[in-house]
């Protein structure tokens, strides 16, 4: 067996009334990953709903942190500290991509993002795996943080399915084939 352990983060609120907001990208694209290793979601001393198991072989922990998003820091710090992962890869919404459009990149600033910089914070470094799915500005005078607590627009959330499993392909190519690889596939 390999020792290496991926920790895979989806960022969200948690509860029901959260569930279809922009900024719960995360835990929609983990709900994937974790149907994807026929894994239920338990919850774990680190404060986080977790799903161990394994994609393509390859050893993963999903992780929901039970919290508020900008809370987000100390379960996940916790959940490092008892796995003791050698790679840390975070999904969350990202406002300055158009809708659906995903990035992924190792280390860089929060951008505004208070669930990054909880982090980051709580991790003592900006040096872990993000993949950012696109959730697009608000139009006219919307507040952001308003914005990315709605729903998904109507013809949002017809492809948003779609989109989901490609987030969640290319979270398992970062996970399995390393952060390069997987730019190239889904850039």
């Amino acid at each position: 067996m390999d020792a290496d352990l991926a920790l895979v983060v989806g960022l969200g609120n948690p509860g029901p009334k959260y569930e279809g907001n922009r900024h719960n990208i995360g835990f929609l694209v983990l709900d994937e990953l974790a149907a994807r290793m026929s894994g239920k979601f338990k919850a774990h001393k680190s404060g986080a709903e977790v799903v161990e198991g394994r994609l393509s072989g390859h050893r993963v922990v999903l992780a929901k942190p039970r919290s508020f998003m900008n809370l987000s820091g100390g379960p996940v710090a916790s959940a490092v500290k008892f796995f003791k992962p050698t790679t840390i890869l975070v999904v969350h919404d990202e406002l300055d991509l158009p809708f659906a459009q995903l990035r992924m990149k190792l280390g860089g600033g929060d951008n505004g993002h208070n669930g990054l910089r909880s982090i980051t914070k709580s991790l003592g470094t900006k040096d872990y795996h993000r993949l950012r799915f696109g959730v697009d500005r608000p139009s006219g005078r919307q507040d952001p943080a308003d914005y990315v607590l709605k729903d998904f627009s109507t013809v949002e959330r017809k492809q948003l399915a779609l989109e989901i499993d490609r987030a969640a392909d290319a979270a398992e190519a970062l996970v399995t084939k390393g952060l390069e690889a997987a730019q190239n596939a889904f850039h």
